[in-house]
């Protein structure tokens, strides 16, 4: 099977996905989401996924030198507890993510990538008043910290609209501008594009989870990237799941964000469940 094949079929089950689960969306409204949603979000809270995992090249045999372990850690702080008007709210996050060569004799860290921003979410609703989801406008930084030759950074702006698909499913559909990044990687967006798709899926809920992001750079031909996730919850009160990763093209990293990888790795992660509870 080749990747545009394998990318059909990830989108046909998407889309079956959300077809079935369209049948049941919940019916918070305009005037109750203060107090459903925004009052209730903590002040300081997950952002991204936090995670600790391990793992060895699919492409290439395994090795000390290519086996590693990938972890990150993010965080959201609310500048303002109380919502603005139109239920709108303004907060930062914070997100590292680093490769650690784990396996090799020295222990070397291959990249930190380190990613600020600051955000103003807003909830959506529908015709009838009832919720939908969140639109969040944000600005980015990305950068890995080094100089001269070894340099990597971008900036952008971007549009990020998450919504709630039944009880089981999340999708997130984000698309940005890039800015400020030609003087260390020109040729950045070929591979990381200008937007991105992300589906959650409970097949179990709170116990079962797959999760799939899809991201088409903007050469001609593949150079994107495909991170697909198993998710297993062994407790019964946690958000503390077993993971099972897979990734699958190109910016996993950004010192190395031209280059194809292919890695399956296993681990830990603290789950950010945006929308679903």
């Amino acid at each position: 099977m080749n990747k545009q094949n394998f990318i059909n079929l990830i989108l046909l089950f998407i889309t079956n996905v959300i077809l079935i689960n369209s049948l049941s969306s919940q019916e918070i409204t305009r005037e109750n989401i203060k107090d459903s949603l925004i009052n209730k979000m903590p002040s300081f809270s997950i952002y991204k996924d936090n995670y600790i995992i391990t793992g060895i090249p699919t492409n290439n045999s395994p090795t000390n030198n290519n086996a590693d372990i990938k972890y990150q850690v993010s965080f959201k702080q609310l500048l303002f507890k109380k919502a603005f008007k139109h239920n709108s709210y303004l907060f930062l996050t914070y997100t590292q993510k680093a490769f650690w060569d784990v396996y090799r004799e020295s222990k070397p860290f291959d990249e930190i990538n380190f990613n600020p921003s600051l955000g103003f979410g807003k909830p959506v609703f529908n015709k009838d008043n009832h919720f939908k989801g969140y639109l969040i406008f944000m600005i980015e930084h990305e950068s890995n910290g080094k100089d001269s030759i070894y340099s990597r950074s971008w900036n952008n702006i971007s549009l990020n609209y998450i919504t709630k698909i039944g009880h089981k499913t999340e999708v997130n559909l984000k698309g940005w501008i890039p800015f400020l990044y030609k003087e260390d990687n020109p040729d950045l967006i070929e591979y990381i594009g200008i937007s991105e798709l992300k589906v959650t899926h409970q097949f179990i809920p709170k116990k079962l989870i797959f999760d799939i992001t899809i991201r088409k750079g903007l050469s001609k031909d593949w150079k994107g990237a495909i991170q697909a996730q198993i998710l297993y919850n062994p407790f019964k009160k946690s958000n503390q799941y077993l993971v099972l990763e897979w990734f699958n093209g190109y910016a996993e990293s950004l010192i190395n964000y031209s280059d194809h990888v292919s890695m399956i790795r296993l681990g830990i992660i603290v789950k950010s469940n945006y929308l679903i509870k």
